[in-house]
């Protein structure tokens, strides 16, 4: 079972009380639970809520997360999607109730939020040698006999520590050769005679229990398909190396896993062509941009664009701002900045406005800066903008969206909130 049914801690998130720390919310609902405000089903426009307050499509949050499910089962995939896009374990469980193995997670604080919410498979696609960390993962291993962690293994020296801080420990931690996305990539080990290095390390290890190759394709150089095919064939032939080589006596299956929000499709395409190992293998797929999309960014870059066929992902975000100065026909400002939302990749995007309970797209009306509290608007002559107008913003970058607010309405199309989320950075 990949998620602990007997977790109360999503209890826990609708006794929490509605008080100053969450931005946004009706400043009338200060005392109430988060369960008893989502009985309301308040109006996001009409039921208090201040501005700035970022909102997610109900609808749309449901479509990301069915389609992603369907494209994982149409290509063989086991899919454990990365968690610190969200961190949100409400969207971890609604993610595994959509068919996910597990959770991708990126440093020991996102496992620890992913085990209080009953997370019972874990994937770190990092190497761990933070012994404090790797001792409390000891103790989760041991406590728990359903618990499964995979991390990343990417040199000899990491193993050394590892196995060092492991010492003790009744159960190995499962580990996974990193290969390096190319020379000047981000992590990962660059040949595969290191590879083979790493592998030798950890046979000798008695903390650690080698299960596979993994990688990152979005850190290949001068990305494009061929050479994200290309290395997607490496990672996929020192797999193919490792078990001719005996190292995965013993396992029950060999892990392979790769994928993020760009390429998804290439590893798809690549991993169906892996030949018959002498285990069963599980090709994991690790996307978590998905589940919001955006407006920019991995709108442009998703496989989606590729495969039409397949599907579309919609962007769920939205960022509901107010217009509270307008000192030119040119120029107006909104009252939502850099503390709000995501600026490192592209400015907001200018999508709809709100004036007198009519919605009508945003005409002539673009983000041009960020302040840390205001967004500047640029206005054409076809802008049609008052002072006190609501400004709707779509998002590029969901991992840097969520991370700006500790709890976010969830809101079907009328207006209507349904949900509230809960993040943990």
């Amino acid at each position: 079972m990949v998620l602990d049914p007997g977790s109360d801690a999503y209890t826990q998130l609708t006794e929490e009380r509605v008080d100053h720390r969450f931005k946004g919310l009706p400043p009338d609902a200060d005392g109430l639970t988060v369960g008893e405000l989502a009985a309301q089903r308040r109006n996001l426009f009409t039921g208090g809520f201040t501005t700035p307050v970022l909102a997610l499509s109900a609808e749309r949050l449901e479509h990301n997360l069915k389609l992603m499910e369907t494209y994982a089962v149409r290509h063989g995939l086991a899919f454990a999607p990365h968690g610190k896009t969200s961190m949100a374990p409400q969207l971890f469980r609604r993610q595994i109730e959509h068919g996910a193995w597990g959770i991708t997670l990126a440093v020991p604080h996102q496992v620890r939020v992913a085990r209080a919410f009953g997370v019972r498979r874990v994937f770190l696609a990092n190497e761990l040698v933070d012994a404090a960390a790797l001792r409390w993962i000891s103790g989760e291993l041991d406590a728990d006999p359903g618990f499964r962690f995979v991390c990343y293994v990417d040199s000899v020296r990491g193993v050394e520590l590892m196995d060092a801080a492991l010492a003790g420990s009744a159960r190995p931690v499962d580990v996974v050769v990193e290969l390096a996305g190319g020379e000047g990539a981000r992590t990962g080990v660059r040949t595969e005679a290191e590879c083979a290095a790493v592998a030798d390390a950890v046979a000798g290890a008695r903390g650690l229990r080698l299960v596979g190759v993994a990688g990152y394709e979005g850190e290949v150089p001068d990305a494009d398909p061929e050479r994200v095919r290309a290395w997607l064939r490496r990672l996929a032939a020192l797999a193919v190396d490792f078990d001719k080589a005996g190292r995965f006596a013993g396992l029950d299956e060999i892990v392979v896993s790769a994928g993020g929000s760009a390429w998804f499709d290439a590893v798809a395409d690549v991993f169906a062509e892996i030949p018959e190992l002498s285990l069963p293998v599980l090709k994991l797929l690790r996307s978590g941009a998905y589940v919001s999309h955006d407006d920019g960014h991995y709108r442009k870059l998703t496989p989606f664009n590729r495969v039409p066929e397949e599907g579309a992902l919609e962007p769920a975000f939205r960022l509901w701002t107010q217009i509270v100065s307008r000192p030119s026909a040119e120029q107006a400002f909104a009252n939502a900045g850099k503390r709000d939302a995501a600026y490192d990749l592209d400015l907001p995007f200018a999508q709809v406005v709100r004036q007198g309970g009519t919605e009508r797209p945003a005409a002539g009306i673009s983000v041009v800066s960020l302040s840390d509290q205001h967004a500047w608007l640029r206005t054409a002559a076809e802008a049609d903008l008052e002072v006190g107008d609501w400004l709707g913003l779509g998002l590029s970058h969901p991992c840097t969206s969520f991370d700006k607010w500790v709890l976010i309405p969830v809101a079907e199309a009328d207006g209507t909130v349904v949900d509230y989320i809960r993040t943990f950075f």
